[in-house]
Protein backbone atom coordinates (compact mmCIF):
# COMPACT_ATOMS: atom_id res chain seq x y z
CA UNK A 1 0.00 0.00 0.00
CA UNK A 2 1.40 3.48 -1.43
CA UNK A 3 1.85 6.27 1.81
CA UNK A 4 -0.60 8.16 -0.40
CA UNK A 5 -3.17 5.52 -0.76
CA UNK A 6 -2.67 4.74 3.03
CA UNK A 7 -2.84 9.02 3.85
CA UNK A 8 -6.64 8.12 2.42
CA UNK A 9 -7.48 5.12 4.18
CA UNK A 10 -9.93 6.00 7.61
CA UNK A 11 -8.46 6.07 10.55
CA UNK A 12 -11.49 5.80 13.23
CA UNK A 13 -15.11 6.76 13.53
CA UNK A 14 -14.48 10.78 12.66
CA UNK A 15 -13.25 9.52 9.37
CA UNK A 16 -15.86 7.06 8.07
CA UNK A 17 -15.00 7.89 4.30
CA UNK A 18 -12.27 8.64 2.33
CA UNK A 19 -11.87 12.27 2.85
CA UNK A 20 -11.01 12.67 6.21
CA UNK A 21 -8.71 15.40 8.03
CA UNK A 22 -5.49 14.03 7.08
CA UNK A 23 -6.53 13.41 3.63
CA UNK A 24 -7.11 16.79 3.42
CA UNK A 25 -4.20 17.80 4.66
CA UNK A 26 -2.20 15.76 2.12
CA UNK A 27 -4.17 17.76 -0.59
CA UNK A 28 -3.57 20.76 0.40
CA UNK A 29 0.52 19.80 1.18
CA UNK A 30 0.71 18.51 -2.31
CA UNK A 31 -1.37 22.04 -3.59
CA UNK A 32 1.03 23.90 -1.35
CA UNK A 33 4.57 22.16 -3.35
CA UNK A 34 2.62 22.45 -6.41
CA UNK A 35 2.99 18.74 -7.21
CA UNK A 36 0.49 18.05 -9.83
CA UNK A 37 1.17 14.44 -10.11
CA UNK A 38 1.12 13.96 -6.29
CA UNK A 39 -2.42 15.75 -6.37
CA UNK A 40 -3.59 13.88 -9.08
CA UNK A 41 -2.74 10.38 -7.48
CA UNK A 42 -4.56 11.98 -3.92
CA UNK A 43 -7.44 12.53 -5.98
CA UNK A 44 -7.73 9.33 -7.98
CA UNK A 45 -9.91 7.52 -5.13
CA UNK A 46 -12.65 9.86 -4.65
CA UNK A 47 -15.60 9.82 -5.99
CA UNK A 48 -16.90 13.36 -7.67
CA UNK A 49 -18.61 14.24 -4.97
CA UNK A 50 -16.24 13.48 -2.32
CA UNK A 51 -14.14 16.02 -4.41
CA UNK A 52 -17.36 18.16 -4.48
CA UNK A 53 -17.18 18.37 -0.67
CA UNK A 54 -13.35 18.79 -0.61
CA UNK A 55 -13.06 22.15 -2.69
CA UNK A 56 -17.07 23.44 -0.39
CA UNK A 57 -14.85 22.56 2.36
CA UNK A 58 -11.31 24.32 1.71
CA UNK A 59 -11.05 28.32 1.79
CA UNK A 60 -11.71 30.62 -1.68
CA UNK A 61 -7.51 31.01 -2.04
CA UNK A 62 -6.93 27.06 -1.73
CA UNK A 63 -10.10 26.31 -3.51
CA UNK A 64 -8.73 28.07 -6.46
CA UNK A 65 -4.92 27.05 -6.26
CA UNK A 66 -5.99 23.39 -6.34
CA UNK A 67 -8.74 23.75 -9.09
CA UNK A 68 -5.61 25.17 -11.52
CA UNK A 69 -3.06 22.41 -10.28
CA UNK A 70 -5.70 19.62 -10.58
CA UNK A 71 -6.69 20.33 -14.44
CA UNK A 72 -7.37 18.59 -17.48
CA UNK A 73 -7.97 15.71 -14.83
CA UNK A 74 -11.63 17.62 -13.56
CA UNK A 75 -14.56 15.99 -14.16
CA UNK A 76 -17.47 17.56 -15.54
CA UNK A 77 -19.60 15.45 -12.92
CA UNK A 78 -17.54 17.41 -10.02
CA UNK A 79 -19.42 20.27 -11.10
CA UNK A 80 -23.13 19.11 -10.83
CA UNK A 81 -22.23 17.76 -7.46
CA UNK A 82 -20.95 21.52 -5.93
CA UNK A 83 -23.10 24.09 -4.07
CA UNK A 84 -24.40 26.32 -6.37
CA UNK A 85 -22.79 28.91 -3.73
CA UNK A 86 -19.26 28.06 -5.39
CA UNK A 87 -20.23 26.80 -8.45
CA UNK A 88 -19.86 29.82 -10.36
CA UNK A 89 -16.56 30.64 -8.57
CA UNK A 90 -15.03 27.14 -9.52
CA UNK A 91 -16.48 27.79 -13.49
CA UNK A 92 -14.34 30.96 -13.29
CA UNK A 93 -11.11 29.37 -12.50
CA UNK A 94 -11.34 26.48 -15.03
CA UNK A 95 -9.37 26.96 -18.23
CA UNK A 96 -11.55 26.83 -21.46
CA UNK A 97 -10.66 23.46 -22.66
CA UNK A 98 -11.22 22.02 -19.18
CA UNK A 99 -14.23 23.17 -19.31
CA UNK A 100 -15.57 22.41 -22.54
CA UNK A 101 -14.44 18.53 -21.83
CA UNK A 102 -15.89 18.55 -18.83
CA UNK A 103 -19.40 20.10 -20.12
CA UNK A 104 -19.25 17.46 -22.94
CA UNK A 105 -18.97 14.77 -20.46
CA UNK A 106 -22.43 15.77 -18.68
CA UNK A 107 -26.07 14.86 -19.02
CA UNK A 108 -28.29 17.50 -20.62
CA UNK A 109 -30.23 17.32 -17.50
CA UNK A 110 -27.10 18.05 -15.63
CA UNK A 111 -25.86 21.04 -17.54
CA UNK A 112 -29.15 22.97 -17.45
CA UNK A 113 -28.51 22.07 -13.73
CA UNK A 114 -25.26 24.04 -14.18
CA UNK A 115 -25.99 26.85 -16.66
CA UNK A 116 -28.95 28.11 -14.92
CA UNK A 117 -27.72 30.00 -12.20
CA UNK A 118 -24.80 31.47 -13.85
CA UNK A 119 -23.94 34.79 -15.34
CA UNK A 120 -24.92 35.30 -19.22
CA UNK A 121 -20.75 35.41 -20.09
CA UNK A 122 -20.52 32.13 -18.34
CA UNK A 123 -23.70 30.38 -19.59
CA UNK A 124 -22.28 31.44 -23.14
CA UNK A 125 -19.14 30.11 -22.54
CA UNK A 126 -20.34 26.52 -21.62
CA UNK A 127 -23.51 26.50 -24.19
CA UNK A 128 -20.26 27.48 -26.86
CA UNK A 129 -18.57 24.36 -25.92
CA UNK A 130 -21.51 21.76 -26.52
CA UNK A 131 -22.65 20.13 -29.70
CA UNK A 132 -24.80 22.03 -31.78
CA UNK A 133 -27.31 19.40 -30.81
CA UNK A 134 -26.45 19.19 -27.43
CA UNK A 135 -26.91 22.85 -27.33
CA UNK A 136 -29.95 23.11 -28.80
CA UNK A 137 -31.53 20.76 -25.78
CA UNK A 138 -30.01 22.85 -23.39
CA UNK A 139 -31.47 25.88 -24.54
CA UNK A 140 -34.50 24.13 -24.88
CA UNK A 141 -34.79 23.35 -21.79
CA UNK A 142 -33.75 26.33 -20.70
CA UNK A 143 -36.67 27.76 -22.09
CA UNK A 144 -39.01 25.91 -19.29
CA UNK A 145 -40.34 27.67 -15.98
CA UNK A 146 -37.87 27.04 -13.25
CA UNK A 147 -38.27 24.44 -11.04
CA UNK A 148 -40.14 22.85 -13.70
CA UNK A 149 -40.47 19.16 -15.32
CA UNK A 150 -39.03 20.79 -18.10
CA UNK A 151 -35.43 21.87 -16.43
CA UNK A 152 -35.60 18.56 -14.67
CA UNK A 153 -35.76 16.29 -17.20
CA UNK A 154 -32.71 14.96 -19.62
CA UNK A 155 -32.92 14.71 -23.30
CA UNK A 156 -31.14 11.46 -23.77
CA UNK A 157 -33.96 8.75 -23.55
CA UNK A 158 -34.30 5.20 -25.59
CA UNK A 159 -37.42 4.86 -27.07
CA UNK A 160 -38.77 1.93 -29.32
CA UNK A 161 -42.31 1.37 -31.29
CA UNK A 162 -44.97 -0.59 -29.39
CA UNK A 163 -45.36 -3.17 -31.77
CA UNK A 164 -40.98 -4.00 -31.23
CA UNK A 165 -39.99 -7.42 -30.00
CA UNK A 166 -37.03 -8.06 -27.40
CA UNK A 167 -35.24 -9.08 -30.22
CA UNK A 168 -35.30 -6.13 -32.07
CA UNK A 169 -34.94 -3.74 -28.99
CA UNK A 170 -31.95 -5.96 -28.20
CA UNK A 171 -30.66 -5.36 -31.93
CA UNK A 172 -31.16 -1.52 -31.87
CA UNK A 173 -29.26 -0.98 -28.29
CA UNK A 174 -25.94 -3.02 -29.76
CA UNK A 175 -26.32 -1.18 -33.02
CA UNK A 176 -26.98 2.20 -32.27
CA UNK A 177 -23.45 4.28 -31.39
CA UNK A 178 -22.62 4.48 -27.01
CA UNK A 179 -23.05 8.38 -27.71
CA UNK A 180 -26.13 8.64 -28.70
CA UNK A 181 -27.59 6.05 -25.73
CA UNK A 182 -27.74 8.13 -22.52
CA UNK A 183 -24.83 6.78 -19.60
CA UNK A 184 -27.83 4.91 -17.35
CA UNK A 185 -31.17 4.35 -18.04
CA UNK A 186 -33.61 1.91 -16.56
CA UNK A 187 -36.46 1.34 -19.05
CA UNK A 188 -37.44 1.54 -22.44
CA UNK A 189 -39.91 4.03 -23.46
CA UNK A 190 -42.68 2.81 -25.38
CA UNK A 191 -44.39 5.18 -28.27
CA UNK A 192 -47.36 5.05 -30.42
CA UNK A 193 -46.47 5.99 -34.02
CA UNK A 194 -47.30 10.41 -33.07
CA UNK A 195 -44.36 9.83 -30.34
CA UNK A 196 -47.30 9.67 -27.19
CA UNK A 197 -45.42 7.46 -24.25
CA UNK A 198 -47.70 4.54 -23.61
CA UNK A 199 -45.50 2.20 -21.14
CA UNK A 200 -42.07 1.80 -19.56
CA UNK A 201 -40.29 -1.32 -20.20
CA UNK A 202 -37.69 -2.56 -17.54
CA UNK A 203 -34.08 -3.54 -18.87
CA UNK A 204 -34.59 -6.43 -16.37
CA UNK A 205 -37.21 -7.61 -18.43
CA UNK A 206 -36.14 -7.30 -21.46
CA UNK A 207 -33.03 -9.41 -20.40
CA UNK A 208 -35.21 -12.44 -19.26
CA UNK A 209 -37.67 -12.24 -22.16
CA UNK A 210 -37.47 -14.76 -25.37
CA UNK A 211 -36.69 -12.57 -28.48
CA UNK A 212 -40.01 -12.98 -30.01
CA UNK A 213 -41.91 -11.45 -27.00
CA UNK A 214 -43.63 -8.15 -27.86
CA UNK A 215 -42.44 -5.47 -25.21
CA UNK A 216 -46.46 -4.45 -24.81
CA UNK A 217 -46.83 -7.99 -23.08
CA UNK A 218 -43.73 -7.30 -20.62
CA UNK A 219 -44.48 -3.74 -20.14
CA UNK A 220 -44.83 -1.96 -16.13
CA UNK A 221 -47.83 -2.00 -14.55
CA UNK A 222 -46.96 1.29 -12.98
CA UNK A 223 -46.92 4.31 -15.58
CA UNK A 224 -46.69 7.82 -15.10
CA UNK A 225 -46.37 10.48 -17.40
CA UNK A 226 -44.61 13.44 -16.39
CA UNK A 227 -46.54 17.04 -18.17
CA UNK A 228 -42.91 19.51 -18.97
CA UNK A 229 -44.66 22.36 -17.03
CA UNK A 230 -45.07 20.33 -13.53
CA UNK A 231 -43.45 21.94 -10.48
CA UNK A 232 -40.48 19.58 -9.78
CA UNK A 233 -41.96 19.39 -6.50
CA UNK A 234 -44.82 17.01 -7.79
CA UNK A 235 -42.79 15.40 -9.41
CA UNK A 236 -40.48 14.28 -6.74
CA UNK A 237 -43.91 13.38 -4.97
CA UNK A 238 -44.98 11.25 -7.57
CA UNK A 239 -41.68 9.45 -7.74
CA UNK A 240 -41.66 8.66 -3.83
CA UNK A 241 -45.77 8.24 -3.85
CA UNK A 242 -45.48 5.51 -6.43
CA UNK A 243 -42.03 4.12 -5.80
CA UNK A 244 -40.88 5.48 -10.02
CA UNK A 245 -37.60 4.87 -11.29
CA UNK A 246 -38.09 6.90 -14.16
CA UNK A 247 -40.83 8.84 -15.36
CA UNK A 248 -41.15 9.79 -19.53
CA UNK A 249 -42.05 14.01 -19.93
CA UNK A 250 -44.34 15.19 -22.55
CA UNK A 251 -45.02 18.55 -24.50
CA UNK A 252 -48.46 20.41 -24.56
CA UNK A 253 -49.18 17.48 -27.42
CA UNK A 254 -48.05 14.50 -24.95
CA UNK A 255 -45.06 13.58 -27.03
CA UNK A 256 -42.34 12.57 -25.22
CA UNK A 257 -39.61 14.90 -25.10
CA UNK A 258 -37.26 13.60 -21.90
CA UNK A 259 -37.28 11.90 -19.45
CA UNK A 260 -37.10 12.27 -15.54
CA UNK A 261 -34.93 9.70 -13.26
CA UNK A 262 -35.13 8.76 -9.52
CA UNK A 263 -31.79 10.21 -8.68
CA UNK A 264 -32.56 13.86 -9.69
CA UNK A 265 -36.67 13.52 -8.09
CA UNK A 266 -34.88 12.33 -5.08
CA UNK A 267 -32.16 14.83 -4.94
CA UNK A 268 -35.22 17.88 -5.43
CA UNK A 269 -37.10 15.91 -2.42
CA UNK A 270 -34.29 15.90 -0.56
CA UNK A 271 -33.49 19.69 -1.58
CA UNK A 272 -36.89 20.46 -0.63
CA UNK A 273 -36.54 18.62 2.77
CA UNK A 274 -34.08 20.79 3.66
CA UNK A 275 -35.08 24.25 2.72
CA UNK A 276 -38.29 23.40 4.96
CA UNK A 277 -35.88 22.44 8.11
CA UNK A 278 -33.54 25.77 7.58
CA UNK A 279 -36.80 28.33 6.96
CA UNK A 280 -38.67 26.37 10.03
CA UNK A 281 -35.60 28.17 11.69
CA UNK A 282 -35.58 31.52 9.61
CA UNK A 283 -32.37 31.14 8.28
CA UNK A 284 -33.26 30.18 4.37
CA UNK A 285 -31.30 28.88 2.02
CA UNK A 286 -27.59 29.52 3.07
CA UNK A 287 -24.84 26.76 2.88
CA UNK A 288 -21.76 26.59 4.61
CA UNK A 289 -19.86 28.81 1.60
CA UNK A 290 -21.64 31.72 1.84
CA UNK A 291 -20.25 34.65 3.00
CA UNK A 292 -20.32 36.71 5.78
CA UNK A 293 -22.67 39.81 4.37
CA UNK A 294 -24.95 36.98 2.32
CA UNK A 295 -25.51 35.22 5.37
CA UNK A 296 -26.58 38.60 7.52
CA UNK A 297 -28.81 39.42 4.95
CA UNK A 298 -30.13 35.99 4.91
CA UNK A 299 -31.06 36.11 8.68
CA UNK A 300 -31.64 39.71 9.49
CA UNK A 301 -35.37 39.60 7.99
CA UNK A 302 -36.09 36.99 10.27
CA UNK A 303 -34.62 37.93 13.84
CA UNK A 304 -36.28 41.40 13.31
CA UNK A 305 -39.55 39.64 12.72
CA UNK A 306 -38.88 37.76 16.04
CA UNK A 307 -37.46 41.29 17.68
CA UNK A 308 -41.17 42.58 16.78
CA UNK A 309 -43.26 39.71 18.06
CA UNK A 310 -41.26 39.73 21.26
CA UNK A 311 -41.84 43.13 21.70
CA UNK A 312 -45.86 42.10 21.21
CA UNK A 313 -44.74 39.51 24.24
CA UNK A 314 -43.04 42.32 26.22
CA UNK A 315 -46.35 44.68 25.92
CA UNK A 316 -48.58 42.28 27.40
CA UNK A 317 -46.24 41.84 30.56
CA UNK A 318 -46.38 45.84 30.93
CA UNK A 319 -49.79 45.35 31.40
CA UNK A 320 -48.85 43.65 34.46
CA UNK A 321 -46.39 45.34 36.10
CA UNK A 322 -47.99 45.69 39.22
CA UNK A 323 -48.83 42.57 39.95
CA UNK A 324 -45.12 41.04 39.33
CA UNK A 325 -44.30 44.01 41.28
CA UNK A 326 -46.28 42.66 44.35
CA UNK A 327 -45.83 39.41 43.60
CA UNK A 328 -41.83 38.67 42.49
CA UNK A 329 -42.94 34.88 42.02
CA UNK A 330 -44.32 35.80 39.05
CA UNK A 331 -41.44 37.33 37.32
CA UNK A 332 -39.75 33.49 38.34
CA UNK A 333 -42.28 31.35 36.73
CA UNK A 334 -43.79 32.83 33.75
CA UNK A 335 -40.72 32.12 31.53
CA UNK A 336 -41.51 28.70 32.30
CA UNK A 337 -45.45 29.02 31.02
CA UNK A 338 -44.38 30.30 27.76
CA UNK A 339 -41.20 28.11 27.01
CA UNK A 340 -43.09 25.05 27.50
CA UNK A 341 -45.67 26.26 24.60
CA UNK A 342 -43.63 27.48 22.92
CA UNK A 343 -42.05 23.84 22.59
CA UNK A 344 -45.34 22.02 22.44
CA UNK A 345 -45.90 24.48 19.52
CA UNK A 346 -43.06 23.82 17.57
CA UNK A 347 -43.67 20.22 18.17
CA UNK A 348 -47.25 20.53 16.51
CA UNK A 349 -45.80 23.33 13.71
CA UNK A 350 -43.06 21.19 12.90
CA UNK A 351 -45.06 17.55 11.88
CA UNK A 352 -47.99 20.02 10.24
CA UNK A 353 -45.22 21.49 8.03
CA UNK A 354 -44.34 17.84 7.39
CA UNK A 355 -47.25 16.24 6.56
CA UNK A 356 -48.20 19.19 4.28
CA UNK A 357 -45.19 18.69 2.17
CA UNK A 358 -45.42 15.29 1.83
CA UNK A 359 -49.56 16.24 1.32
CA UNK A 360 -50.05 13.70 4.20
CA UNK A 361 -52.61 16.85 5.64
CA UNK A 362 -55.70 17.27 3.61
CA UNK A 363 -58.50 18.99 3.50
CA UNK A 364 -60.04 15.56 4.12
CA UNK A 365 -58.23 15.12 7.58
CA UNK A 366 -56.99 18.47 8.86
CA UNK A 367 -60.21 18.57 11.32
CA UNK A 368 -59.06 14.62 12.78
CA UNK A 369 -55.32 15.88 12.99
CA UNK A 370 -56.66 19.41 14.93
CA UNK A 371 -58.33 17.22 17.00
CA UNK A 372 -55.53 15.01 17.81
CA UNK A 373 -52.91 17.97 18.47
CA UNK A 374 -55.42 20.12 20.57
CA UNK A 375 -55.82 16.39 22.99
CA UNK A 376 -52.30 16.02 23.07
CA UNK A 377 -51.91 19.98 24.08
CA UNK A 378 -54.66 19.13 26.71
CA UNK A 379 -52.80 15.74 28.42
CA UNK A 380 -49.46 16.85 28.39
CA UNK A 381 -50.59 20.37 29.86
CA UNK A 382 -52.75 18.43 32.81
CA UNK A 383 -49.54 16.05 33.19
CA UNK A 384 -47.10 19.39 33.47
CA UNK A 385 -50.24 21.44 35.31
CA UNK A 386 -49.69 18.67 38.40
CA UNK A 387 -46.26 19.30 38.21
CA UNK A 388 -45.81 23.34 38.30
CA UNK A 389 -48.37 22.99 40.56
CA UNK A 390 -46.38 20.71 43.35
CA UNK A 391 -43.65 22.68 42.34
CA UNK A 392 -45.78 26.22 42.88
CA UNK A 393 -46.66 25.20 46.41
CA UNK A 394 -43.23 23.47 47.25
CA UNK A 395 -41.01 26.59 46.22
CA UNK A 396 -43.36 29.51 46.93
CA UNK A 397 -45.68 28.05 50.12
CA UNK A 398 -48.55 29.39 47.63
CA UNK A 399 -51.29 26.81 47.21
CA UNK A 400 -53.23 29.75 45.15
CA UNK A 401 -49.86 30.35 42.80
CA UNK A 402 -49.70 26.60 41.97
CA UNK A 403 -53.38 26.49 40.90
CA UNK A 404 -52.72 29.64 38.71
CA UNK A 405 -49.33 28.25 37.01
CA UNK A 406 -51.09 24.84 36.65
CA UNK A 407 -54.37 26.20 34.72
CA UNK A 408 -52.22 28.64 32.57
CA UNK A 409 -50.19 25.88 31.93
CA UNK A 410 -53.36 23.96 30.20
CA UNK A 411 -54.17 26.68 28.53
CA UNK A 412 -51.09 27.37 26.79
CA UNK A 413 -50.44 23.84 25.60
CA UNK A 414 -53.83 23.71 24.36
CA UNK A 415 -53.48 26.55 22.74
CA UNK A 416 -49.80 25.53 21.03
CA UNK A 417 -51.41 22.23 19.51
CA UNK A 418 -54.02 24.20 18.05
CA UNK A 419 -51.88 26.78 16.64
CA UNK A 420 -48.97 25.02 15.36
CA UNK A 421 -51.73 22.91 12.88
CA UNK A 422 -54.23 25.97 12.02
CA UNK A 423 -51.29 28.50 11.37
CA UNK A 424 -49.15 26.09 8.68
CA UNK A 425 -52.53 25.16 7.46
CA UNK A 426 -54.16 28.46 6.69
CA UNK A 427 -50.98 29.94 5.62
CA UNK A 428 -50.69 27.16 3.23
CA UNK A 429 -54.12 27.88 1.87
CA UNK A 430 -53.47 31.53 1.22
CA UNK A 431 -50.55 30.39 -0.70
CA UNK A 432 -47.58 31.33 1.60
CA UNK A 433 -44.73 28.97 2.40
CA UNK A 434 -45.68 27.48 5.74
CA UNK A 435 -42.44 26.32 7.25
CA UNK A 436 -40.97 29.98 6.00
CA UNK A 437 -43.71 31.81 7.99
CA UNK A 438 -45.44 30.03 10.49
CA UNK A 439 -42.80 29.67 13.01
CA UNK A 440 -42.73 33.27 14.10
CA UNK A 441 -46.62 33.43 13.73
CA UNK A 442 -46.64 30.07 16.52
CA UNK A 443 -44.11 31.97 18.60
CA UNK A 444 -46.27 34.96 18.93
CA UNK A 445 -49.58 32.93 19.95
CA UNK A 446 -47.83 30.69 22.34
CA UNK A 447 -45.86 33.99 23.77
CA UNK A 448 -49.27 36.03 24.37
CA UNK A 449 -51.49 33.69 25.64
CA UNK A 450 -48.52 32.06 27.80
CA UNK A 451 -48.03 35.54 29.48
CA UNK A 452 -52.17 36.39 28.83
CA UNK A 453 -52.98 33.40 31.04
CA UNK A 454 -50.75 33.27 33.75
CA UNK A 455 -50.88 36.71 34.87
CA UNK A 456 -53.97 37.39 34.47
CA UNK A 457 -54.97 34.64 36.06
CA UNK A 458 -52.34 35.80 38.98
CA UNK A 459 -53.92 39.44 38.99
CA UNK A 460 -57.53 37.95 39.50
CA UNK A 461 -56.90 34.99 41.95
CA UNK A 462 -53.98 36.46 44.26
CA UNK A 463 -54.37 40.57 43.98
Amino acid sequence: MSDQTAELEPEGEDDAYLLGPKAIAAILYAVDIEDSAKLTELMEPLHPADIADLLEQINAFDRSRLVRLYGREFDGEILSELDESIREEVISVLTPQVLTQAVRDMDSDDVVDLVEDLEDHQQEAILEALEDVDRAAVQQALGYPEYSAGRLMQREVVMAPEHWTVGEAIDYLRTTPEEELPAQFYHIVLVDPRLHPIGNVTLGKVMRSKRETRLMDIKEETFQVIPALQDEGEVAYAFNQYHLISAPVVDEEDRLIGVITIDDAMAVLDEEHEEDILRLAGVGEGSLSDRVIETTKQRLPWLAVNLVTAIAASLVIAQFEMAIAQIVALAVLMPIVASMGGNAGTQSLTVAVRAIATKDLTGANVWRVIRREVLVGLINGLIFAVVMGVVGVIWFGSPALGYVIAVAMVINLVIAGLAGTVIPVVLERVGVDPALASGAFVTTVTDVVGFFAFLGLAALVLL
